[in-house]
């Protein structure tokens, strides 16, 4: 009896089940819902404070309308969204346009940064701190919301944008198809191309 359990139990010894494999990426934060902003996974999972960039390389991407007919651009200093608050005002738009049938929000930026945030009175060193929300850094002159998906008359979508504005931090304007696209704190102005004049032929009258 004594030496079958413990044959029994040295070939349950001997018995490895395989290391289940290991994902490079990380989910922070649980359960990811549909109501959430934030990346379903992400390589590293605390990166460095980091700063606002500025745009000085004279690049105008993302500061004009590409998905709809009416928008908010960052005028001021630029800012660090959280996921919070690009939330809370995608649902005041959400709440003011739903009388339009049709009518979509489009957000421009999305927080894919981890925020780690140590205790108050905590000592220095032992690590980072631990995770606690998402952010997106978004420099001056970028497009933050659009609205658009079927004709919406400009006073709705004035008051829509100016209601998600007053929810954000630092200071917006209004856009439309036709404004021009934003340099840090001023307006670019493209101007046209000369059209080059052919060269003029001398022609011989005394031929």
């Amino acid at each position: 009896m004594f030496s079958l359990s413990s044959s029994l139990a040295s070939s349950l010894r001997s018995l490895k089940t395989p290391p289940a494999p290991r994902s490079p990426a990380f989910s922070l934060g649980g359960a990811r819902f549909r109501s959430q902003l934030a990346p379903r996974q992400v390589q590293n999972v605390r990166r460095h404070k980091g700063r606002i960039p500025i745009p000085t390389g004279g690049s105008t991407r993302g500061t004009t309308l590409a998905f709809g007919d009416w928008g908010i651009r960052i005028k001021g200093m630029g800012v660090r969204f959280t996921a919070k608050q690009l939330m809370t005002a995608e649902e005041v738009i959400k709440r003011k346009i739903k009388v339009v049938k049709g009518a979509k929000v489009y957000l421009r930026v999305f927080p894919d940064i981890p925020v780690c945030i140590k205790g108050n009175e905590t000592r220095m060193g032992k690590g980072k701190g631990t995770f606690e929300f998402w952010a997106t850094r978004v420099p001056t002159g970028r497009v933050i919301f659009e609205i658009g998906g079927t004709p919406i008359r400009e006073e709705l979508a004035r008051e829509a944008l100016r209601q998600a504005a007053d929810k954000l931090p630092s200071t917006y304007e209004f856009v439309t198809r036709q404004s021009l696209p934003r340099l840090g704190n001023m307006l670019v102005q493209h101007s046209p191309l000369p059209v080059p004049t052919p060269p003029t032929v001398a022609t011989d009258d005394h031929a």
